[in-house]
């Protein structure tokens, strides 16, 4: 017993007191709370500061592939604002992400609405309404590519049979006037479920007492909604509609696989637009600063609609 108390002294009480004296000093508030925002401020770093660092860095010089440039200061910005492609898609951004999130706004309460109701299955319809948010982005477009087909478009297909149009229909990705109408209808289908969840959270917080209380006073359905349901939802709606107007404003996957920008360029987007200049044509410093257009909008509605949910 003697030796082994000995060893235990000489070799373990002072490990021990090493472990116990690391221990204490990661449980300090300063040092453990800075040690759960290091994983977080790397991937911040690694993913966002730098490559937007380097698309700053890219729109100043004239930076080809394969061939790094020299500073031109604010060049690219000049050339690309006087380009007749870029002024067509700044408006078909606006265009395109207005009317999506209007119609994502109004069908996503909607929707809300009606999966707040008691109904058989609600749990499965309500799962099985999160899909288009679910299904890979390139995936469920490349499907949507076909229905919209100039041959075997189940769209004009289904049209036609309802009385809708004559035939053969048109050609939704190959003509100006629809090929909009299509990108924006695919956008809206997608981010519709994202929409209705979030306003779906937002109505089982209201308390049920407000629609009794309304109710006792002779309100209506329409009256419930609007001096109950819409002004409890308002916080919600400002924030859901901020993240679907960024969502929107920066969308790539949808336009890219399903027109590519066209035709005449009257469905190009500015990420579309990047990587058709930048990656696809080889200009990188134009690219960046296309996409660096992108910025200040977003930082307008960021900064507009923060201040409207901090106000209410």
């Amino acid at each position: 017993m003697a030796v082994s108390q000995r060893a235990l002294e000489a070799t373990g009480l002072p490990r021990l007191s090493r472990l116990a004296r690391v221990r204490e000093w990661w449980e300090q508030e300063h040092v453990f709370g800075y040690s759960l925002i290091v994983p977080a401020l790397a991937l911040i770093v690694g993913l966002v500061a730098y490559p937007f660092g380097m698309a700053i860095y890219f729109s100043l010089s004239d930076y080809w592939v394969g061939s790094p440039g020299s500073f031109v200061g604010l060049q690219n910005f000049r050339d690309i604002v006087g380009n007749e492609m870029f002024q067509q898609t700044v408006y078909n951004s606006f265009v395109f992400s207005i009317i999506a999130v209007v119609f994502k706004t109004v069908l996503g309460v909607w929707l809300a609405m009606l999966l707040f109701r008691n109904f058989r299955f609600k749990r499965l319809i309500r799962g099985a309404v999160l899909l288009p948010w679910v299904i890979p982005t390139a995936l469920s477009v490349l499907a949507w590519g076909w229905m919209f087909d100039s041959l075997y478009s189940v769209v004009n297909w289904t049209a036609i049979h309802l009385g809708l149009i004559n035939p053969p229909g048109p050609n939704w990705l190959g003509m100006t006037s629809y090929a909009m109408t299509a990108v924006i209808a695919v956008n809206v289908w997608r981010g519709l479920p994202f929409f209705a969840i979030i306003v779906l959270a937002g109505l089982v917080s209201i308390p049920r007492e407000y629609y009794e209380a309304a109710e006792v006073d002779g309100a209506g359905s329409w009256g419930r909604f609007r001096n109950v349901t819409l002004p409890l939802l308002k916080p919600v709606l400002a924030v859901v509609i901020l993240f679907s107007t960024i969502f929107t404003f920066s969308d790539f996957n949808i336009v890219q696989v399903l027109t590519r920008g066209g035709p005449v360029n009257t469905t190009h987007l500015f990420a579309t637009l990047a990587y058709q200049i930048g990656l696809t044509g080889g200009n990188l410093g134009q690219g960046a600063a296309v996409s660096l257009f992108l910025f200040p909008m977003l930082a307008a509605i960021v900064f507009i609609q923060l201040r409207y949910i901090r106000r209410e």
